[in-house]
């Protein structure tokens, strides 16, 4: 079964001998490797390039580093990374002419020395470069400053679900209501059983997901940052920051995690893209507010596992799809907080703040969106739509609910649509 991702490939083709080495970023399982090695490589093939010159290797691959001679097993035993003379070394008895050669390095992070390899592969005028990558620090300010300003991120995230109701046998209901539980991991998609797929979930986030993390960050244990995750998991849409997450360990764990602690381990989280912060924008004063903020999962599927799919709120998972969506179509997503003066019934003039669960923009658009998964009445219908009237703005406006329906617009102008219908429509913020 083959999904087409769209999407990230013309982010890559536009890319295309651009100068920059293009670093292909995303949690592990999210589909790095099948967008370039697969999906990438094919293009390049039907545009006429010779298959010569197209030189893939992947750092966690057996087979690959063998023909470099480095054994896998060696490397791991000894905890090393593989030698970048004899990768180099092989390289070089590739590129034999001066034709356009095709670099696409997975993994590239396990490269001994991978910044000033790279960096020195920029100068050859032959050579385009695409590189993946499993955690941010890849892309830390010392090594965009070893390539010069010359590191070009494409994030791509889990399966939207456009993408995994493209593979789906059901209705979009019925999709919808696998994608809320299971997410968008390819894998999932192939799987045909609750069992398997809910196995697989619980069995990556543990073996695969916290593991790496506490491998990666020198962790005595995994204990803390597991429960951490946990409280992040049942949390999810919900304002926070690590004093208030202190006093969570403290009531309802019984243990004790600084607040420092607590932010550390969250900017590990975050390194892996497991979550994603979302800051609080004043959108009337142009500023951010740096606490509290919300934290949302790169996959709803390994947010639900964490927990072992007992705590599968509708109204929290729907936000959490809505902001992975917008993030997928390359918007930037705020939360956004509108500060306005009322009058009170006495005559004494308050101040107050209302929110608006995303503010999304890209270059000179914005949105603002509201996540509501039912609006009963007209009651339900002002709520909601009360901060849309602070901003005093002419940017759109629009309530997602959770019932299907035709996008239709109030008096005011304001959007309202059903959340699938929002989802399986790439322009449905321009309607």
């Amino acid at each position: 079964m083959e999904i087409n991702r769209d999407i990230y490939l013309n982010r890559l083709i536009t890319r295309k001998q651009n100068g920059f080495i293009k670093v292909i970023t995303g949690i592990r399982r999210c589909g790095k490797s099948y967008l370039l090695n697969k999906i990438f490589y094919n293009y390049l093939l039907s545009e006429g390039v010779d298959k010569n010159h197209i030189i893939k290797f992947a750092f966690d691959s057996a087979e690959d580093l063998l023909l470099i001679d480095e054994d896998i097993l060696d490397i791991s035993e000894q905890n090393r990374k593989v030698d970048p003379r004899k990768f180099m070394k092989y390289i070089s008895g590739k590129i034999i002419d001066d034709e356009m050669y095709y670099l696409l390095l997975d993994e590239v992070q396990l490269l001994g020395n991978f910044e000033a390899v790279l960096n020195g592969y920029m100068r050859k005028d032959n050579l385009d470069i695409y590189v993946t990558g499993s955690n941010s620090k890849f892309l830390s300010s010392d090594i965009l400053t070893e390539f010069e300003g010359r590191g070009d991120e494409i994030h791509i995230l889990p399966l939207s679900f456009s993408e995994f109701y493209s593979a789906y046998e059901g209705t979009k209901e019925e999709a919808f209501d696998d994608f809320m539980v299971y997410g968008g991991l390819p894998a999932i998609a192939s799987m045909q059983t609750d069992e398997q797929k809910s196995n697989y979930l619980i069995t990556q986030m543990k073996n695969v997901y916290i593991k790496d993390i506490v491998a990666r960050n020198n962790l005595n244990s995994d204990q803390e940052i597991s429960e951490l995750v946990d409280v992040l998991a049942s949390g999810i849409s919900s304002l926070t920051n690590p004093r208030k997450l202190e006093n969570t360990f403290k009531s309802i764990k019984n243990a004790t995690l600084c607040a420092s602690t607590i932010d550390k381990y969250i900017g590990y989280l975050k390194d892996s893209f497991l979550i994603s912060k979302a800051e609080r924008y004043d959108v009337k004063g142009k500023k951010y507010i740096s606490t509290p903020y919300k934290l949302y999962f790169e996959d709803t599927g390994l947010r639900n596992a964490r927990l072992n799919f007992r705590q599968i709120e509708e109204t929290h998972l729907m936000e959490n799809i809505i902001y992975n969506e917008l993030r997928y179509r390359g918007y930037n997503v705020d939360v956004g907080v509108v500060e306005f003066r009322e009058k009170t019934d006495e005559g004494k003039e308050v101040r107050k703040q209302v929110e608006i669960d995303f503010v999304a923009n890209q270059g000179s658009k914005r949105y603002y969106i509201q996540s509501a998964y039912n609006i009963p009445d007209e009651e339900k219908w002002q709520q909601e739509t009360r901060p849309f009237d602070k901003t005093n703005d002419s940017f759109k406006k629009i309530v997602i609910v959770e019932k299907s329906m035709k996008p239709r617009r109030d008096d005011k102008g304001y959007l309202m649509m059903g959340v699938k219908e929002f989802l399986l429509d790439g322009d449905s913020l321009e309607l």
